[in-house]
């Protein structure tokens, strides 16, 4: 068996079935694995025969199974594990663990995998490794957004270049692997591999895998551990290998396995900032010399610089935002000219923009357009202004026919003093639409959590000097957080900040280029 970290001799208690929940099978392309799940899953070295699976899910308390679909070091044969193997246990209601063993590290614990990571190289050795995985999930029929599960066993704690050769490697995996539409997962030791996943966490810079599946024999059927804090990978982003390398019967069928329990779900998409739809956020920009629009496409990690589609030339503009005014399921945009003119274009399937419809014919009094969601919560999406005159912080509510209602204040006094609008999504995740400004005296970064009819009072989450163009970018890395976006005014570096639903962490660089690029939305 794989995946063997230690071992404990304690019978196996049986519990209630599994809680089960998630998407449905289509009719040409497999749900993501394992998708919606909590509850009970076994591994085996070798994919059981299809008559097997089916005697086990009859009388089994397992409706999840790991699969050993890869890897340089994958230990057994898979003469069953096929594409229509894959999709007949889908289609039966298993929920599949894909688990890939590939280079180990190279200090690691077991002689028998004998091919390891190069540390002066593993960057690029987990790039190669994460195109392997994908054709080799591809041919098997895992759709996109499945968790492919990188099978790192135990590794000495006491060698730093090996350390940080298994960190390099992963990193790398992980971003390459959100650029082909999957999730990252990660199978190690407490002691070892998760302990030093746990410790770069928070690292600026570092692109951690989405789920955990953490080996510790005891017998303890939960997903909470003393090595893991309590909001590393949560909610719903942790599995537990509780009992290893046994043997079990069910249905009349023996098979040799380690036993798991999981309590996943499919990671939220970036709706906020989605535009080409992929479920990660994007970002426009505008090229200042040219008026040409830009989309760049994000993963996750980086925005990429080298798969951008220009969008369309938008010159006579002096404010761009986007939202999904016509409820379409396109990204809009809402445009101001320089003589005052708002206007809407709808977004289409081919990532351009349709034909304008005028929305106002004058808006020079009013500043800082900001598409803020759906703030008063009757389903369409808000515009939020400051007027130049008073100050006040005005809300336009979308309403049927891509249109604007009658205007309402959410906020009065001197808010002139404060630029730099940006819509947060539900930052604090208490059910209401956010708003984020600086306040131009000082620099300070102020959240202002929306409530019914208004704003409350601002707290301080940062600071915002020397950076422009802030904009809310949605749930970037796709943690449950919405997170802040902005230009470095001296480096022209597009960084993200990570949002926690109280403050953000420290930047990391996304994009490099952006020194004359204005606005971004």
């Amino acid at each position: 068996m794989l995946r063997k970290l230690a071992a404990v001799a304690v019978m196996l208690a049986v519990v209630p079935l599994a809680l089960i929940n998630g998407n449905a099978t289509a009719a040409t392309t497999l749900a993501p694995q394992p998708g919606n799940f909590t509850g009970y899953g076994f591994d085996a070295c070798t994919a059981p025969s299809s008559d097997s699976m089916a005697a086990w899910l009859k009388s089994s308390p397992y409706r999840a199974s790991g699969i050993y679909f890869g890897g340089v070091n994958r230990g057994c044969t898979q003469k069953n594990l096929t594409a229509s193997w894959v999709r007949e246990q889908v289609t039966r209601g298993w929920r599949l663990i894909p688990l890939y063993v590939g280079p180990q590290a190279s200090c690691t614990t077991l002689t028998s995998k004998k091919t390891r990571i190069d540390n002066t190289r593993a960057a690029a050795q987990g790039r190669a490794t994460a195109d392997d995985a994908i054709t080799q999930a591809t041919a098997l029929g895992l759709s996109k957004e499945s968790v492919l599960i990188y099978d790192m066993e135990a590794y000495r704690t006491d060698d730093a270049a090996c350390r940080t050769g298994v960190l390099n490697f992963m990193s790398a995996w992980t971003a390459r692997l959100h650029d082909a539409g999957y999730f990252s997962g990660y199978y190690s030791s407490t002691s070892s591999g998760i302990k030093d996943q746990v410790a770069v966490y928070n690292q600026p810079g570092y692109v951690r895998p989405d789920y955990v599946d953490f080996a510790r024999w005891d017998q303890v059927v939960t997903v909470s551990d003393t090595v893991i804090p309590a909001t590393y990978w949560q909610p719903k982003r942790r599995m537990k290998q509780y009992r290893g390398d046994h043997k079990e019967t069910w249905g009349g069928v023996t098979i040799n396995i380690d036993n798991d329990y999981l309590d996943v779900a499919r990671l939220p998409a970036a709706k906020l900032s989605d535009w080409n739809r992929n479920g990660w956020s994007d970002v426009l920009a505008r090229t200042s010399s040219t008026g040409n629009l830009y989309a760049y496409p994000g993963n996750g990690t980086v925005v990429t610089e080298g798969a951008r589609l220009k969008v369309g030339v938008y010159a006579a503009a002096n404010a761009l935002l986007r939202m999904d005014l016509n409820r379409d399921g396109y990204a809009d945009m809402i445009a101001r000219t320089k003589a005052g003119a708002v206007y809407f274009y709808p977004g289409l399937s081919s990532g351009k923009f349709g034909k304008r419809k005028q929305l106002y014919k004058n808006f020079k009094h009013m500043r800082e357009l900001t598409a803020i969601g759906d703030f008063n919560k009757d389903g369409y999406p808000d515009l939020l202004a400051a007027q130049t005159s008073n100050g006040n912080v005005y809300l336009y509510p979308g309403r049927k026919g891509a249109t604007f209602g009658k205007r309402k204040a959410i906020a009065y006094g001197d808010w002139n003093t404060r630029s730099e609008f940006t819509g947060v999504g539900d930052f604090d995740r208490d059910g209401f639409q956010d708003l984020v400004g600086r306040l131009n005296s000082t620099g300070a970064l102020y959240l202002y959590r929306g409530k019914s009819g208004g704003l409350h009072p601002g707290a301080q989450i940062g600071t915002a000097k020397g950076l422009r163009d802030l904009l809310g970018v949605g749930d970037f890395d796709r943690d449950g957080f919405t997170d802040l976006a902005a230009v470095q005014t001296a480096t022209g570096n597009l960084m993200l900040y990570r949002g926690t639903g109280k403050t953000l962490t420290a930047g990391v660089r996304l994009a490099v280029g952006y020194k004359g690029r204005s606005p971004l939305f």
